[in-house]
């Protein structure tokens, strides 16, 4: 965290925001025909017609859901999900809008799969929906591991909690390998205590921030198991599978297409190739992987071309555009029992699993 990211220490009572709290879930602006009644389950007619294409217009939230279907290959069950959710934020607006308030939510996430499975990608637009649909004031996204959080000393793990929680009001607090938090064999760990500012954050403050925990599912599932409390306050759990290979491919051609490249068709073969050696071997990352191979073959027909060029060749829109095979081939993934150190960027089973 930079300097200019910190900001005022708050008073850390049983919540976070003081007298410029916004207004509670279910108490925003009334349909001003409504706004007198004292009961208005019962004095509202049945038959009372609202407004939800103006809702629908005004959320714009379509537009937020199909660019997460276009960024995302796959990944039915997960986008589903967050549709489910959208449901139920757009028609509790509608049911505030006639006076029929309701207590927030709980929205609490958390999100397990490998690395490369888009939970990242996920939790900005999720930030991006809930601050449409009127859940959250701000809508960004403050991403955290362990060391934002506990310190290393005693008295230093309170305030470093508190800025980031500070921070993340409004919107969505994302913490990557969260199970690290809290190391429950050791009693010494200052772990606990961000735990507990957690558990109350999550509670009292829910209105407010949406906390999405991601990790690893086994180890996600232990330190749940481990922290009494924490499982209860997530109403969604929610799994990011790993990727097929045609949906991996899927997602080359997506990258390659933002990038303005293209294969060529025994390229796209010897890729296809590609992606079956190289998710058989260790750190494999699903889409992380893919973007890190194609960053590479970026570079290997840059080279080829060059040197193309430098002999005298005029190059046209089809040789900067096109990878062709002998740009896939080169890629040492394909000699026997070689890991290539390059690929190494991927992270291991101790690295951000994201």
């Amino acid at each position: 965290m930079t300097p200019s990211e910190h900001v005022e220490m708050p008073s850390m009572g049983t919540g976070m925001v003081g007298g410029d709290r916004p207004p509670a879930f279910g108490r925003a602006k009334i349909d001003e025909r409504f706004k007198d009644l004292n009961d208005p389950f019962r004095e509202v007619p049945d038959d009372t017609e609202v407004d939800s294409q103006g809702l629908l217009d005004d959320a714009n939230i379509d537009e937020v859901l199909d660019r997460l279907d276009q960024e995302l290959v796959a990944l039915k069950d997960v986008k589903g999900r967050i549709h489910e959710i959208a449901s139920l934020l757009l028609i509790d607006r509608l049911r505030r809008g006639i006076g029929l308030e309701a207590d927030a939510p709980t929205l609490h996430m958390s999100f397990t799969g490998n690395p490369g499975t888009g939970k990242t990608t996920v939790a900005m637009r999720m930030a991006k929906v809930l601050h449409k649909l009127g859940y959250l004031r701000k809508g960004h996204l403050v991403s955290v591991t362990r060391d934002d959080l506990v310190g290393q000393y005693v008295g230093h793990t309170a305030p470093k909690t508190r800025a980031v929680l500070e921070r993340a009001m409004g919107g969505v607090l994302f913490i990557d390998e969260a199970y690290h938090i809290y190391r429950v064999d050791n009693e010494r760990d200052y772990g606990q205590e961000t735990v507990e500012l957690l558990l109350e954050v999550m509670e009292k403050d829910r209105a407010d921030l949406v906390v999405i925990m991601a990790g690893y599912k086994q180890q996600m599932n232990r330190f749940f198991s481990d922290v009494p409390g924490l499982s209860s306050r997530i109403a969604h759990h929610i799994d990011f599978p790993d990727y097929a290979p045609d949906e991996l491919m899927a997602i080359a051609h997506l990258m390659l297409e933002r990038e303005r490249y293209r294969f060529a068709p025994d390229a796209e073969t010897a890729f296809e190739d590609y992606l079956r050696i190289r998710a058989s071997q260790p750190r494999f990352a699903n889409g992380r992987s893919v973007r890190n191979a194609l960053d590479r073959l970026r570079m290997r027909h840059a080279i080829r071309v060059h040197e193309s060029a430098a002999k005298g060749r005029r190059l046209t829109k089809k040789d900067l555009i096109t990878i062709e095979a002998e740009d896939v081939h080169k890629s040492r993934v394909f000699d026997s029992g070689f890991y290539r150190d390059d690929e190494r960027a991927a992270p291991s089973l101790t690295g951000t699993a994201t």
